[in-house]
């Protein structure tokens, strides 16, 4: 086996991340791609256009993960999304909290890293506290907690819980034959009810939602493939270079927050390295940045009163704790670990809808209450 430059298989790592991540930042900047804002115009004006951008990146996320995985590019079952064991109570719990949070925080983890790039100052608020939440949650006083309530419900499956998987260890079937033929299935039928909708075929939807799940499978192949070393010369033991949880990662924004607000704050200790989670949130930043600057929509923005400060630190909170509790967000799990099929991820994906929209209801009836 030849030998493997780590190091420079670590920056090749880093360095494709950042340029991912900085055309998802100035693409979700432009096109306004954006989970809660799509949740917030059915509810509010019964618009389906930004769902539909949504449904149409998880779509292309399932078949080009499912390619990638038929290919034997990828290994969808070395994520953190597809374990044998299914915490369907800390899926729920924390897709309601995460869901819940976002709307009092006016953007899910990736709107709000979109928004500090565009000039926003109030995201830098929700940025403090969704990372000192998430921290909490897993190494914490908030992770002690998970870890002796919603954590210790779960249920032990027979392989992990992918649906490839579960159908493979049911009918002999080759497992990576079944993730292309699942994932292409049912990615189709997604792709094709967002492709259908009156109005929707404009050229920043599409670019939204074709743009956003082709990285997401673009963070795949680059985590899976690229950055994976069968055995690592120092340890001898399987390695996915530049990842904070050992195993293969596309997007995510909540546990990164955690790890970048770590990795500035303790700079000086050489332990503290760069990730993918970390360069995802700076790339991301610097895409939404560059693209507000050039096309002059950079604007700052700031609080109206205290009552917006204490909604976007309890949205905050709410979103690091619900994160980390739910294994992702909007895009951690939403995208990344549906394009997966792991069924934790659609509990996650099912319960964020529900938490935003019971967010609506209540600010709907503050409002009346206010009047």
């Amino acid at each position: 086996m030849p030998d493997i430059d780590i190091p420079a298989l670590t920056h090749t790592v880093l360095l494709s991340t950042f340029v991912l991540t900085f055309l998802f930042g100035a693409v979700l900047q432009r096109t306004h791609f954006c989970t809660m804002g799509a949740i917030s115009d059915i509810v509010n004006i019964g618009d389906w256009s930004r769902m539909r951008m949504w449904v149409l990146a998880i779509g292309v996320a399932m078949i080009g993960t499912g390619v990638l995985a038929w290919a034997g590019l990828i290994d969808p079952t070395k994520t953190i999304y597809t374990s044998a064991k299914l915490a369907w109570l800390s899926a729920a719990v924390g897709g309601l909290m995460f869901g819940f949070g976002m709307v009092l925080a006016s953007g899910c983890g990736s709107k709000t890293l979109v928004r500090i790039g565009a000039g926003n100052l109030k995201s830098l608020v929700v940025f403090v506290f969704l990372g000192l939440s998430a921290y909490m949650t897993l190494r914490g006083l908030f992770g002690v907690v998970r870890v002796n309530t919603v954590d210790a419900v779960a249920v032990a499956l027979p392989s992990t819980q992918d649906l490839p998987s579960l159908v493979a260890q049911a009918s002999g079937m080759a497992r990576g034959t079944l993730q292309l033929v699942l994932g292409g299935a049912i990615g189709a039928v997604l792709v094709v009810w967002a492709l259908l909708g009156n109005g929707f075929r404009t050229f920043d939807n599409l670019l939204g939602g074709l743009a956003v799940g082709l990285i997401i499978v673009g963070m795949w192949y680059v985590s899976g493939h690229l950055g994976y070393v069968s055995e690592d010369p120092n340890t001898l033991e399987e390695l996915f270079v530049g990842t904070n949880s050992g195993r293969m990662e596309s997007l995510s924004f909540v546990a990164p927050y955690a790890y970048t607000l770590d990795w500035l704050m303790l700079f000086s200790d050489k332990s503290k390295v760069l990730t993918i989670g970390i360069v995802s949130v700076i790339g991301v930043i610097a895409g939404a940045a560059a693209y507000a600057l050039a096309s002059r929509t950079f604007r700052w923005e700031g609080f109206g009163n205290a009552e917006d400060v204490a909604n976007h630190m309890v949205g905050g909170i709410l979103m690091g704790a619900g994160g980390v509790t739910a294994l992702g967000c909007t895009i951690g799990q939403g995208l990344s670990g549906v394009s997966t099929l792991a069924v934790g991820s659609f509990i996650v994906f099912a319960t964020i809808l529900v938490g935003a929209v019971l967010a609506f209801k209540y600010q709907m009836w503050r409002l009346e209450r206010m009047a």
